[in-house]
């Protein structure tokens, strides 16, 4: 399982492209605990997040970086936060997909999160009830074909964000 500085290396290290399927509810995150905070209070999101900086460190080089978000209506909390955020990874050059069951049933994808990185590395991402991220965990090379069905699946089925966000 690699977590921490070791998991974010991967975003270093990959050469073309990042993609994530997100299907959680809530994330639970340390470093976004006083901003989602200040969300709910009603104050917006800071500056930076209107054209992300992470994103844009991956997008400036070339690389492409790209994720469904399946997720179910009507939103919570966290996911309004969350979704609030997207048009600034979309500035910074993410591809942003939503899959909303409460709007369309698709078959055949995991409930679970996933990475793959350059169509030859999956990490299935592990989480507590809560959120919490565990952490990554790198699967063999026999399963890459089954995740790679599941992303084309996704991005075949998803929404473009801002697409859903105007629906």
């Amino acid at each position: 399982m690699l977590k921490g500085e070791d998991f974010g290396r991967l975003f270093q290290a990959f050469e073309r492209t990042a993609f994530r399927l997100e299907t959680l509810a809530v994330y639970d995150v340390d470093e976004e605990r006083e901003e989602f905070a200040a969300f709910l209070a009603g104050k917006g999101l800071p500056a930076e997040r209107s054209d992300n900086p992470w994103v844009r460190s991956m997008t400036d080089l070339g690389k492409q970086v790209a994720r469904v978000h399946v997720l179910s209506s009507p939103l919570s909390d966290y996911l309004r936060y969350e979704l609030a955020s997207y048009p600034g990874n979309v500035k910074a050059g993410e591809s942003i997909g939503i899959i909303d069951t409460a709007r369309q049933e698709v078959a055949g994808l995991p409930d679970h999160d996933f990475w793959v990185f350059d169509d030859t590395e999956v990490y299935r991402m592990h989480y507590t009830e809560a959120g919490q991220f565990i952490g990554g965990e790198p699967l063999p090379a026999d399963r890459l074909g089954e995740y790679l069905r599941y992303r084309d699946i996704a991005l075949a089925h998803a929404v473009p964000f801002r697409e859903y966000a105007a629906g």
